[in-house]
């Protein structure tokens, strides 16, 4: 049976890879390294189907496809989708995870609530994600992916 501890952990590695995958922006080719390696280890492409929905995207909403997911990270001349901005190349200095809840299976493992990038300012985003994880040789692996911006409060919207 997957723990709350493995699925802490896989978080914890998933935003430490977040916030050093922005620390080298300024260096493109060992950027662009190590976010293919970060995909390849917190993510389940290898195994089959990535279901990955990430938070700033209107027209290419879906990223099943490693490269796609590689574009929306860090963007770059080469990027797969015209809209994507590299979003871990913001950069931020700190993610944190607050949890909701957890679905532990033996095999598969579901976590939802907010998590939260903290930029160079101090200033925090919340984003609302769900991610499913597979334990794959002994690792949780994310094969679900979905993040969204928080529904406005209606009386801030005019």
């Amino acid at each position: 049976m997957i723990t709350k501890e493995q699925v802490l952990e896989a978080q914890n590695k998933w935003g430490n890879g977040v916030v050093k995958i922005g620390s080298l922006k300024e260096s493109r080719i060992e950027c662009e390294a190590y976010a293919s390696e970060f995909l390849d280890i917190r993510y389940a492409f290898e195994a089959g189907t990535v279901l990955f929905k990430p938070t700033k995207c209107a027209f290419e909403q879906f990223r099943p496809t490693k490269p796609e997911a590689l574009s929306y990270f860090i963007a770059g001349d080469d990027r797969a989708c015209d809209e994507d901005k590299g979003f871990a190349i913001q950069p931020w200095t700190k993610v944190r995870f607050e949890n909701t809840g957890f679905i532990l299976e033996d095999h598969r493992a579901i976590a939802m609530g907010n998590y939260f990038f903290t930029d160079l300012n101090g200033d925090e985003a919340k984003v609302e994600y769900t991610f499913g994880y597979k334990l794959i040789n002994d690792e949780l692996k994310i094969d679900v992916h979905h993040s969204s911006f928080p529904f406005p409060n209606p009386e801030d919207v005019v």
